[in-house]
């Protein structure tokens, strides 16, 4: 037996982790994109635990060929003439997309677009896609993940079908260049990253250096031709996106598509944004055609509405740079068997419902102390600036005591520990939304009751007790209890 192993070449005992002469090894963290010489169960940079993975690269790398080929007729440009040279952007006539790339899609721009699954980005993509082409020029759209008929099937039932509109089912980046070279399209989008990939790079389709090297390969083409590119990236179970965060500084815009799957509002918002600001979000309905701009989003959130009911209350929040009228909801019920109350929250910051219940405990008096409260922002929005907390404590007291607040009031504010009501900011845009959608009252902060809109009469208040008494009034008088929540 032991004649028998000897017999048998070494070579059969060497595994593919074990880095040749002609080769080099590293492990490249998949959340930060840290690079190291061995492998630790810890990232020492982001303190992420098995992120760490290994590539084995060439030394003869194109990376270095090209380095080393760099051209002696480079010359640098002095600053004074590189402002004259305006930047050349295509608007694709939907105000809620314009505004968020911030005006159009800038020629020769990366654009990354990662969402959850099933959130619409494919379906977002094609429909940006058939308004380039409609308005703008040729598309080229590459699918790794879908066949040329799958993507044509959600063209046609989308209403995408334009001539400057091609396809191509392709995973491998030099096939992608030579179509980009003899097409020579003005936008591409590239459905996904994480599905291409590159020649020279070991490892699977989505991995931590495939994902980074056709990243920079693609991007590289769109910036010598002048071409967009738009790239749909896949998103973690954390929800932040898949591959090196090297990623996201590799382009230039960086949008997110978010929506509650129960619901049909998305939110394309920008996390990063080169060519304009990252507090634009745009806003959608998700229907059976497509992705629909919501031109009135205050209007579809409060279409709902009861009026006259208990813990509902309108407030003004802000979603980028524009305000937007949303119902806080609260529910507050006894605690059963003398329990240890409940705080369930949606939509809003759990720690800010925290400070608010407590104000109202300390500063107002109202017993929460053996009550179950609940609060929602209805219509699946997230509301997490201060300015809404006036409105989530009304809310509370308005459902502790049964009574309603007058459905035509609305109501915002930041509240502090101390109990008193400080300003926000753009309060007359606040109130101008209002005014335009018919209410009639307002309470707000008294340093911005000065500010009027539309005949909209502004009731300033300095603390949340003068709030609670000038809405609930009759209610409070009558104290606490079950007789007083009646």
């Amino acid at each position: 037996m032991l004649a028998i192993i000897e017999a048998i070449p070494i070579s059969i005992f060497l595994t593919e982790s074990i880095p040749l002469p002609s080769q080099r090894s590293r492990f490249v963290c998949r959340q930060c994109g840290e690079v190291s010489s061995k492998w630790f169960g810890r990232c020492p940079s982001c303190g992420e635990w098995n992120t760490l993975v290994e590539e084995i690269e060439a030394r003869g790398s194109e990376r270095r060929r090209t380095a080393s080929a760099v051209s002696t007729g480079t010359r640098s440009v002095a600053v004074a003439a590189a402002v004259t040279l305006e930047e050349e952007r295509h608007h694709l006539g939907v105000g809620e997309l314009d505004r968020v790339f911030g005006g159009g899609i800038v020629r020769g721009s990366l654009v990354l677009v990662g969402g959850e699954p099933g959130v619409g980005k494919s379906t977002l993509m094609l429909q940006i896609a058939s308004l380039y082409a409609a308005r703008c020029g040729s598309v080229l759209y590459v699918s790794g993940e879908e066949s040329v008929a799958q993507v044509a099937m959600r063209a046609r039932r989308l209403g995408a079908l334009h001539d400057r509109l091609r396809l191509l089912s392709e995973s491998r980046v030099e096939v992608i260049e030579e179509v980009i070279a003899a097409e020579e399209p003005r936008l591409v989008v590239i459905d996904s990253i994480q599905t291409m990939l590159h020649p020279d790079v070991d490892g699977g389709a989505g991995s931590v250096a495939q994902v980074r090297e056709c990243c920079q390969f693609l991007g590289r083409i769109g910036k010598e031709r002048g071409i967009s590119v738009l790239f749909v990236g896949h998103v973690t179970k954390q929800g932040t996106l898949a591959g090196p965060k090297v990623l996201e500084h590799a382009v230039d815009v960086v949008l997110s598509v978010e929506g509650d799957e129960h619901t049909a509002i998305r939110f394309l918002r920008a996390a990063k944004n080169r060519f304009g600001s990252t507090q634009e979000v745009g806003i959608f309905e998700m229907t059976k055609v497509g992705l629909k701009p919501v031109d009135n989003p205050s209007e579809l959130f409060l279409a709902e509405r009861l009026v006259k009911s208990p813990g509902s209350v309108v407030t003004a929040s802000r979603e980028g740079t524009r305000p937007l009228l949303i119902e806080v909801q609260a529910l507050v019920a006894p605690t059963a068997f003398g329990g240890t109350p409940r705080r369930q929250v949606a939509g809003v910051e759990y720690n800010r419902v925290s400070i608010i219940l407590a104000v109202l405990e300390r500063r107002v008096g109202i017993p929460l102390q053996t009550q179950d409260v609940y609060v929602n922002v209805a219509g699946g929005v997230k509301a997490f600036e201060p300015a809404c907390d006036l409105a989530i404590a009304l809310a509370v007291a308005s459902s502790f005591y049964g009574h309603p607040v007058d459905p035509a009031t609305i109501a915002f504010g930041e509240v502090g520990l101390g109990g008193e009501v400080r300003s926000v900011g753009h309060a007359a845009e606040r109130l101008s939304e209002a005014a335009r959608l018919g209410f009639r009252r307002a309470v707000v902060p008294r340093r911005v009751a000065d500010e009027r809109a539309g005949g909209l009469e502004v009731r300033g208040v300095r603390s949340v007790e003068e709030a609670i008494s000038l809405e609930l009034a009759g209610v409070r008088r009558r104290g606490f209890g079950d007789e007083g929540r009646g």
